[in-house]
């Protein structure tokens, strides 16, 4: 996971709370404050605000869905309410 944002934002702020809130690891990409120098950003998510979060194909680019995105996201790198483990056939076991 990776987060684009500059170090100001207050937008960028609330994403950096919940992140640490969930606990959850990112890389930190602080960005330049001026808008066109953000190549990086323009690049990963087609404009040059931010916050941006990038989560392997996920790319968000508003705080309030970003914040939603985390709320479901476990340490694990998977939705809350998801399995770890693929279910088993009848024929399989797991060992534990």
């Amino acid at each position: 996971m990776k987060l684009y944002h500059t170090e100001w934002c207050p937008e960028c702020e609330v994403v950096r709370q919940k992140l640490a809130e969930q606990g959850i690891a990112y890389e930190n990409e602080i960005v330049p404050d001026v808008p066109p120098f953000r190549k990086s950003v323009y690049e990963t998510s087609g404009q040059y605000y931010v916050p941006v979060l990038v989560d392997g194909e996920t790319v968000l680019t508003e705080t309030e869905e970003i914040v939603k995105y985390l709320e479901t996201y476990t340490t694990n790198g998977r939705e809350s309410g998801t399995t770890s483990n693929p279910p088993l056939s009848s024929q399989e076991k797991r060992s534990n």
